[in-house]
């Protein structure tokens, strides 16, 4: 099943049977009473406020209120000061939920605290990644004109909200003390900033980035690309920014991408952050400060060695969290939605692993 605006109707695959228009209310009960009638045994509702309609996604309510079979919700974004009917709709929707998953204990504790959930209807399967090569960042320069660069990557959807101007101000301090470094910002705008603004923001980060004289120093790389050509990004990668001023932010999937390739991940001190770079897994930066970003990146690209065994604690730590490995946790809980096996607690301390 696809959820879609309706003036941008596809294309999918043949396994693609039902579409939902996003803003035709119609549609969900419609799509909803046809997956009743087609042998499903359990239906994953991917659940984030902006891409369901209705005023704050509430037609989703429309959706699992027809369903008559077994539902799992996937929350990907977890408000800690949710309106009234933000709230509301949550609680409904994991209340028709044979189970909710989200994708950090933190997000876990605020269903429970904030949001009144039972604990025991709540299961934690981490952000996926792909399983890449844990491999020195020499070894990806050259292919892609990098060669002798010490490389912090950006990556991800363009658009206001990231903080990569942070990372902008922050290098002419960095380039003093590491002249070789370079900042990538690899992505295409995001489509709804598109639609809405055209490339300003980019405009804004060019602009940002001619004024510091940094031309040779930061490199925008305006493209979508794909699952090979991210990978060699990362690969060329020393460290990799995470820039981004919202404190509450659910999740990253740039943050998780590079911990999976063993890098040094810089990041502000968002919820998620903050949770994944524990330990010492990578380093956490006052919020919107360049001289906080600068002294840190300067620090890890004048420090192989610790650069090295940062990206190693990640890389190591997200072993559970590889694609297969998030694929297996959901076919357990599908089993159990489906009544194959009884509910499993749920555990605020353990590895993501143990959770599920």
């Amino acid at each position: 099943m696809a959820l879609h605006p309706a003036d941008e109707p596809g294309p999918y695959p043949a396994e693609v049977r039902h579409r939902i228009r996003r803003d035709v209310e119609t549609d969900y009960p419609y799509v909803a009473r046809s997956l009743n009638e087609c042998g499903v045994k359990v239906v994953c509702v991917q659940h984030e406020f902006g891409i369901w309609g209705g005023e704050d996604g509430g037609y989703v309510l429309d959706f699992v209120g027809a369903l008559r079979v077994p539902v799992v919700s996937t929350l990907h974004t977890v408000l800690p000061r949710p309106t009234s009917a933000q709230r509301d709709i949550v609680r409904e929707l994991v209340s028709v939920s044979e189970m909710s998953v989200v994708m950090s204990r933190s997000n876990a504790m605020l269903l429970s605290s904030v949001y009144g959930v039972d604990a025991t209807r709540i299961a934690v399967v981490p952000h996926g990644i792909p399983h890449l090569p844990f491999v020195a960042s020499d070894t990806g320069k050259p292919r892609l004109g990098l060669k002798d660069r010490a490389v912090i990557l950006s990556f991800g959807l363009i658009g206001p909200g990231k903080g990569f101007e942070s990372v902008i101000d922050a290098m002419p301090a960095v380039i003093k003390s590491v002249p070789s470094a370079c900042y990538v910002i690899l992505g295409a705008t995001h489509p709804a900033v598109l639609a809405r603004e055209g490339e300003a923001y980019r405009a804004s980060l060019q602009k940002r980035v001619a004024a510091l004289g940094l031309s040779e120093h930061v490199q925008f790389v305006d493209r979508f690309v794909g699952r090979v050509e991210l990978g060699t990004w990362l690969e060329a990668a020393d460290i990799v920014a995470t820039p981004y001023p919202n404190l509450d932010q659910s999740t990253s999937g740039t943050l998780s991408y590079g911990m999976a390739a063993g890098k040094a991940v810089v990041s502000t001190p968002f919820a998620y952050a903050s949770e994944l770079l524990a330990e010492g897994r990578g380093r956490l930066v006052s919020g919107r400060s360049p001289e906080a970003f600068a002294e840190s990146l300067v620090e890890l690209l004048s420090d192989h060695q610790l650069r090295a065994a940062m990206g190693r604690r990640a890389y190591e730590h997200t072993r559970g969290m590889v694609w297969w490995e998030v694929g297996a946790a959901y076919r357990r809980i599908f089993d159990r939605a489906a009544g194959a096996v009884a509910p499993l607690p749920f555990q605020p301390t353990p590895a993501f692993a143990a959770v599920v």
